[in-house]
């Protein structure tokens, strides 16, 4: 355990924004799981709602910072050829 003032708060600092980060991450892998079950069953619509959550929330995770710019662009690009491909 720490014993300087700072490397407490750190510590609590780094458990917060963790939670937060685990919290976005798993919401933005949901998505992700929703769209690829729903691109071999689902209708045409409802894929392309889907994807359009997806994206958004690969977009909020990216300016949250839990991915990188390019991480996010590629997940997305990824998600749009396997829609285009099943359509």
């Amino acid at each position: 355990m720490a014993n300087i003032k700072s490397a407490k708060k750190r510590i609590l600092v780094t458990a917060k924004r963790q939670a937060r980060n685990r919290h976005i991450k798993s919401s933005t892998k949901t998505a992700i799981k929703k769209l690829t079950a729903a691109v071999g069953t689902g209708s045409n619509d409802e894929v392309q709602t889907l994807l359009s959550q997806a994206v958004s929330a690969i977009d909020t995770a990216c300016s949250k910072g839990v991915y990188h710019k390019n991480t996010a662009a590629r997940k997305k690009s990824k998600l749009t050829r396997l829609v285009n491909k099943a359509v």
